[in-house]
């Protein structure tokens, strides 16, 4: 895995002197700064590698996409995730995009991209899993718990406030370094709020962090569906295993309703899919259950906050803002501490119903050139 020097670019920088390194069978093309370290993982939308960064001699992880522009909706999907985090860079719980850059063909005829993210240790679905307990003392273990989930709740608002749904949030998309330091990451399916008729153009939620509305094909929805994504993920981190398992839609809906209860004849009218308020109406009639009794060892006021996250209702599920202030986070609730985006999120693409690869390329150039402007001087091989 040693790295081999590509040839230097005709009228390069310094910065543009390239590296080749194989990571899991990949030939990644880096600038020289980086220097390989290990290979991280494989997964449907890229490889990663942990590199130190020379500049800074900090760790970092590297995302190669490769053959990005042979899916359109992959493609677009990329350029969202990418405008999404320059616009929100610098929250302290949302991951860092630190560089973005082709390979060494320069802007010209790339077809790979890769993404610098700052490196973190671990994520949350694997603090979940592991047999070792948070801790043995309740107060202690629940105090883990409103760690995460505050500092989760504070990357949310920040999102929120950008006018940005996550729409996939799990355990293992919130990062953790050894200080217990949170990170919301993969932002691969987050949309912009104002565009609602296109957050339903596709697959949104693992299914177990799936709001109702969502099971239901409700088309109005927004913010409210990554909160109750927040209660799963709540609840997992008090039962050390995941509330709602469902194996299939309908399974998922009727596990929610054992535990939340069956939906009122008021929610059930307001659901607009006829098929689905059929489904409910026919559904046998489940009694809200009690939370104490599923969490026996998680307070009062851990229960509360629980229960109004997990509400069928989307306009009654409490708010990020209103978590946040909830009694169960008064230690490490700050008003002054916890910033709103001072402007809501937008791109020149988002106003297109369906962009061209054309123009995916040239957004995807804009925002590399915002990071580097001197890639524009790489010149082909």
């Amino acid at each position: 895995m040693a790295a081999v020097p590509a040839p230097d670019t005709p009228g390069g920088t310094n910065f543009l002197r390239w590296l080749q390194f194989r990571v899991s069978g990949s030939t990644f093309e880096c600038p020289s700064v980086y220097q390989l370290v290990k290979p991280i993982g494989k997964g449907a939308y890229g490889i990663v590698c942990a590199a130190i960064d020379s500049r800074t001699n900090q760790q970092v992880a590297i995302k190669k996409i490769g053959d990005i522009f042979s899916n359109p909706l992959d493609a677009r999907r990329t350029l969202r995730e990418i405008q999404i985090l320059r616009h929100v860079r610098g929250h302290s719980n949302v991951i860092t995009l630190l560089d973005l850059f082709p390979p060494s063909v320069g802007l010209n005829d790339f077809r790979d991209v890769y993404m610098v993210y700052e490196i973190m240790d671990t994520d949350l679905h694997q603090i979940i899993r592991s047999p070792q307990p948070l801790s043995g003392k309740r107060v202690v273990l629940e105090e883990h718990v409103q760690f995460f989930i505050y500092q989760l709740l504070r990357g949310l608002k920040y999102l929120h406030s950008a006018g940005v749904v996550h729409r996939d949030l799990k355990p293992s998309n919130l990062l953790l370094n050894g200080n217990c330091e949170l990170r919301i990451c993969d932002f691969g399916l987050a949309r912009a709020e104002v565009n609602n008729q296109e957050l339903m153009a596709e697959y949104v939620v693992t299914r177990w962090y799936r709001a109702p509305e969502l099971l239901l094909s409700c088309s109005d929805y927004g913010a409210p569906i990554d909160m109750w994504s927040v209660g799963c993920i709540f609840a997992e981190l008090l039962g050390r295993k995941p509330l709602f398992p469902g194996k299939d839609f309908v399974h998922q809906l009727n596990m929610v309703c054992k535990v939340i209860g069956t939906p009122t004849a008021a929610e059930i009218a307001a659901v607009p899919s006829d098929q689905a308020r059929a489904y409910l109406a026919s559904m046998p009639y489940f009694p809200k259950g009690d939370m104490q009794q599923y969490f026996p060892s998680a307070s009062a006021q851990a229960i509360d906050l629980l229960d109004r996250l997990l509400t069928f209702d989307q306009a009654k599920r409490v708010t990020v803002e209103q978590a946040l202030a909830h009694p169960w986070l008064a230690a490490l609730h700050d008003p002054n501490d916890e910033p709103v985006c001072p402007q809501l999120f937008n791109s020149p693409e988002e106003a297109i119903a369906e962009p061209s690869l054309q123009q995916i390329r040239d957004g995807i150039i804009r925002e590399m050139l915002a990071y580097n402007p001197e890639i524009r001087n790489v010149q082909i091989r």
